[in-house]
Order: structure tokens, then sequence, then C-alpha cells
């Protein structure tokens, strides 16, 4: 003779509640995503997560170089008459964000919108030699003024 030791609406809810209870494990070992930063020319636009970010915290003076000389992994083809237009999430203009040239502060002013738009021919300026290069890596920087929060790399290629 068997018994049993749980009525049926007993064991759909210890199944219900060993189901929740793994969901949660698992919801808990996922990273955050770190806040999107978009380039758009024409209709072609490519995003990227940072490649440096603190969960909103400063980013470690001694690692804060090393994160700026990271290479690009996402690109996108620019004509010198093209318009190029940056987008990023809301919590990013929170804390304002500057755009580097090749590493280096390209302005001084963090810039506390979402959006701005800027002549692609702004990004290929010619060297000593005259030549105008091929491509440009240009990083977003989330930073508050006196510290960095957040990088976000791409790579802008001339159209030939």
């Amino acid at each position: 003779m068997t018994v049993a030791f749980f009525s049926g609406s007993r064991r759909r809810a210890a199944a219900a509640l060993g189901a929740v209870s793994a969901g949660l494990l698992v919801l808990t070992a996922c990273e955050k995503p770190t806040p999107i930063a978009t380039v758009t020319v024409g209709t072609e636009s490519i995003n990227s997560e940072a490649a440096c970010y603190n969960d909103g915290d400063p980013i470690k003076e001694s690692d804060v170089q090393k994160c700026l000389n990271k290479k690009a992994e996402k690109s996108i083809t620019v004509a010198m008459d093209d318009k190029v237009r940056f987008g990023v999430d809301p919590e990013i203009a929170d804390n304002g964000w500057t755009i580097f040239l090749g590493g280096q502060q390209a302005e001084p002013e963090p810039y506390k919108k979402t959006y701005r738009t800027i002549p692609a021919s702004a990004f290929f300026s010619a060297s000593q030699t005259g030549e105008t290069p091929d491509e440009t890596q240009v990083t977003i920087v989330e930073n508050t003024g006196k510290t960095l929060t957040g990088i976000w790399h791409f790579k802008l290629k001339k159209e030939s």
C-alpha cells in the first residue's frame, strides 16, 4: 500500500516554489549590463557596452590609461561629408560625457544630453605630412568632470 506524502495541490505549490527559487539563483549569477553608447552614420548604426565600467563608480586611476588604450571592436564606415551621430543612455548623459580621439580628450567640458551630431570631417584631420588617416578611434568617456566612470570605443573608417 502506498501513501501519498503530499496532496496534488501541495506538490504543485512545492514545485512552483522550487522553480522560483532556482530562477532567483540564476538571476543573481548574471552581471548587470553596462549602459549602451551608439554611433550612427546615415542608416547604419553600431552600439556597444562599455569597454571599462565600474557600475557608475569611478574607474581606478591605475586602470584609466589601459582602458583608454583598448582597441575598438566595432567600426562603421563614413564619408567625409557624412554626419556622425552619437547617442548614449540617459544615465551616461546625467553624469556627462566627452569624446576622446586616439586616447586624448577632444573637448574641454562634459556634454549632458543623450544625443549629438558632429561632421565626419572633424575626425579625420590631416597630419603634418598632409595625409588624412584612413581610420580613427573615437572614444566616448562618461565623466563627472573629475573622474571617469565609463569608456566606450568605436572605430570610424574613411570611405574610399
